[in-house]
């Protein structure tokens, strides 16, 4: 966090769009699970939960992420997520800090591909295609 309170209430009442105020504070909002911050992110991109878990590939895994009855998720299931969620690199670390899961960190090779795979909005398998091409650990398929 950055700014104080005070300086988010300032910038919150000079907005006259909510929406562009959260893209711009995203990373000082708090929020009180993970679930609700993954909630958060699907009603900001405006999906579905059934497009979240297709687009994860994590089938009934997701759906416990999403309703909060898995607290601490294994963390290539929650990137696995991310990708779900159509999440940047910047917005998937948000949500691995959130879960206590390690951030991706970009001198790790393997975290880099995952780091250029989600700013390309691309899919579990586009990523899992770039590891393999590089001789890294894929994300778990079911």
């Amino acid at each position: 966090m950055k700014k104080s309170t005070d300086e988010l209430l300032i910038q919150l009442k000079k907005k006259t769009n909510i929406e562009e105020f959260f893209k711009e504070n995203e990373s000082e909002l708090i929020f009180d699970s993970l679930s609700a911050m993954v909630t958060f992110y699907m009603s900001q991109k405006g999906l579905k939960k059934a497009d979240v878990v297709r687009r994860s590939m994590l089938g009934n895994y997701a759906y416990s992420i999403i309703n909060g009855n898995r607290k601490k998720p294994e963390r290539d299931k929650l990137i696995m997520l991310c990708f779900g969620l159509k999440l940047t690199s910047e917005e998937a670390n948000l949500l691995l800090k959130k879960s206590s899961n390690g951030e991706l960190y970009v001198r790790n090779p393997r975290d880099l591909v995952l780091i250029y795979a989600l700013d390309r909005n691309q899919s579990v398998i586009e990523a899992n295609n770039k590891l393999e091409e590089f001789g890294l650990d894929e994300l778990p398929l079911p």
